[in-house]
């Protein structure tokens, strides 16, 4: 569903509407407050503002033209009256997720480090491998992830490849975008109109519910969130990774960098 939008033009700044008249916008509407000149060195003031009052709220400060864009997020109550809903979608994310990351590894003849499996897929991309089909899938290896999407149904699924065989991690905004391109959930039970912000507060607020869990990743300073209902598997963190590969390349000074080298995010 396309959402419309209201505009406001702000020549004073007792046109700025008030917190509690935009609190009442609903979901299925945007604001943008579009500011004369001679107030626009004031806009970025006010929506600082705004951002920091209107909890719930995707505040926009645009940085070319003189406007603030807000929309109202996604819920708690929304969130809660469907948590079985967004449940079930991460375990069906997780579960193709695994099924698709294995059928590429079995058609493409690959060793896969079970350990740390963007090790395998980095290699990929060096050379043609990187994108190709499987089956119904396009897929494309890139950064921490290996994306596909059916050639027919145009759903999409992000897979990670830096949480060992965990393949469930769900980041908002690939959460959301494969919820809204799986044709079974269509019609959706709920509207999700900002596919980061509103995924960040769908996972945020399923972990309160103890529906969804945070998990460590191979990579230092990083974490994914997953079903909390699950078989667990071993993750090996950063430094365990990073003791194993020192050992077998004892005359690496620098483990660390060279770790990255590893990994491939460092040349």
């Amino acid at each position: 569903m396309d959402r419309k939008t209201d505009i406001i033009s702000i020549s004073t700044l007792e046109q700025v509407p008030t917190l509690k008249s935009i609190r009442t916008i609903p979901r299925e509407r945007t604001l943008k407050l579009v500011f004369d000149g001679k107030l626009n060195n004031q806009r970025e003031k006010i929506g600082e503002n705004l951002k920091k009052e209107l909890i719930g709220f995707q505040v926009g400060i645009d940085t070319i033209e003189p406007e603030i864009n807000i929309a109202k997020l996604i819920t708690d109550k929304e969130i809660e009256g469907n948590q079985d809903f967004f449940e079930d979608c991460a375990k069906d994310y997780r579960k193709l997720g695994e099924e698709l990351l294995f059928k590429l590894v079995d058609k493409l003849n690959l060793k896969l480090n079970n350990d740390f499996p963007l090790d395998t897929f980095n290699a990929l991309k060096q050379d043609k491998r990187q994108i190709g089909e499987i089956a119904d899938w396009k897929y494309f290896i890139h950064g921490f992830h290996c994306g596909f999407e059916n050639k027919k149904t145009r759903q999409v699924i992000e897979v990670p490849l830096v949480f060992g065989l965990e393949f469930g991690d769900l980041d908002p905004c690939f959460f959301t975008k494969n919820i809204k391109s799986t044709p079974k959930y269509i019609p959706l039970p709920v509207e999700i109109y900002e596919d980061y912000s509103d995924g960040v507060r769908i996972n945020e607020k399923m972990i309160s519910l103890g529906k969804f869990e945070r998990i460590s990743s191979n990579v230092e300073n990083h974490f994914g969130i997953v079903i909390a209902d699950r078989e667990k598997l071993e993750i090996k963190s950063y430094e365990e990774l990073n003791k194993l590969y020192k050992r077998s390349n004892e005359s690496i000074e620098k483990p660390k960098s060279n770790f990255w080298k590893f990994i491939g995010l460092q040349k």
